[in-house]
């Protein structure tokens, strides 16, 4: 069995398989160079055989346990008939819902398909040409921080059109929710029929959310979606990422069904490994800054982190995506740390 599926189903390996969040992406000549043909991001996004070729790339290079389908959490909006535009230097641009009339406008969980379909035909060019060895995982943004793009139109620093809107107009809120979270059902049902091994559930704004809101809406979505797909298909492992939850990590595993919680960076991994990881798999935790300056700092970071959290089943990842200033070579002197010590202790 794959390392990565190993891991996920609970087994504590010698070596932790590693992927890393964003890995097919700017840092890479390249990608840089695939993303020059495609003409602009969506192009790229929509293109089977290009977006084929730029999740292959850092598998090629740099030899990880798991590729992640090359696309973006806001394809499933404009699916849903959401406007989507990308504004160059500064991201991602949408038509916004303010009220109910904006949620009705939008399609059902089944009308998506059409716009989605170059999506699941990379899924399926990537499950017959990546190597024997490296699983390949779908994913979908989960459906509070979806959300808060398609209120706000944008990304924003503290979510505040989507907490607005959330308190302020609970019934088109809770409706939105709603419908953002049949499509990712069916989305992620469509890229599991078309070869993904693994699907991961990105919750990136998951810490804005505070409380009862938090098990509303970070919890309860992620419980709905991973239930249906696993009575869909039984044995499927999922990962939920939670960014920013703090405390709310802990128990997410049984309050979700997820096979793995991934962890972001600001909680510590000797933390993890006491709280998060006695309930199943962990992934992640180094800083992706470490991906940019290298050096003793990085090696001795991966030790620390692959030391801490070697009790019990471990994926290695970023904290949080690679950035585009990262250097490669630092890229793969994290992968040779990782790897070079089954037998030979850290230092």
């Amino acid at each position: 069995m794959k390392t990565l599926l190993r891991s996920l189903a609970g087994e504590t390996l010698p070596v932790p398989p590693i992927w890393m969040m964003r890995q097919a992406g700017r840092y890479l000549p390249e990608y840089k160079a695939t993303r020059a043909e495609a003409g602009d991001f969506l192009s790229l996004c929509y293109n089977p055989d290009l977006a084929t070729e730029v999740t292959l790339q850092p598998i090629r290079r740099f030899g990880f346990d798991a590729a992640i389908l090359f696309a973006d959490i806001l394809l499933v909006p404009q699916a849903l008939g959401a406007d989507l535009w990308f504004v160059t230097g500064e991201g991602p641009r949408l038509s916004t819902i303010t009220g109910p009339e904006g949620v009705a406008a939008l399609k059902g969980g089944d009308d998506i398909h059409d716009t989605l379909a170059p999506v699941y035909q990379t899924v399926r060019n990537l499950a017959s040409a990546l190597p024997s060895e490296v699983a390949l995982i779908g994913f979908a943004g989960a459906p509070w921080t979806v959300a808060t793009y398609m209120i706000a139109g944008r990304g924003t620093p503290d979510q505040a059109p989507a907490h607005a809107l959330k308190d302020g107009d609970r019934a088109t809120f809770e409706a939105l929710l709603d419908r953002i979270t049949e499509a990712t059902i069916e989305y992620l049902d469509q890229q599991v029929q078309a070869g993904a091994e693994v699907v991961k559930i990105f919750d990136s704004w998951a810490g804005s959310l505070k409380g009862d809101d938090f098990a509303k809406y970070a919890v309860a979505p992620a419980k709905r979606i991973i239930s249906e797909l696993k009575a869909r298909h039984p044995g499927l492992p999922v990962i939920a990422f939670p960014r920013e939850a703090g405390d709310g990590y802990i128990g997410f595993h049984a309050a979700t069904g997820a096979d793995c919680v991934a962890v972001d960076d600001s909680v510590d991994a000797a933390w993890v490994a006491e709280h998060v990881q006695p309930d199943g798999c962990v992934q992640g935790n180094l800083k992706s800054s470490h991906m940019v300056t290298g050096g003793e700092a990085l090696v001795s970071e991966v030790r620390r982190i692959r030391d801490a959290l070697s009790g019990g089943p471990h994926i290695f990842n970023l904290g949080h995506g690679i950035t585009p200033d990262a250097d490669p070579d630092n890229v793969a002197l994290m992968i040779e740390t990782l790897r070079e010590t089954a037998s030979v202790p850290a230092s």
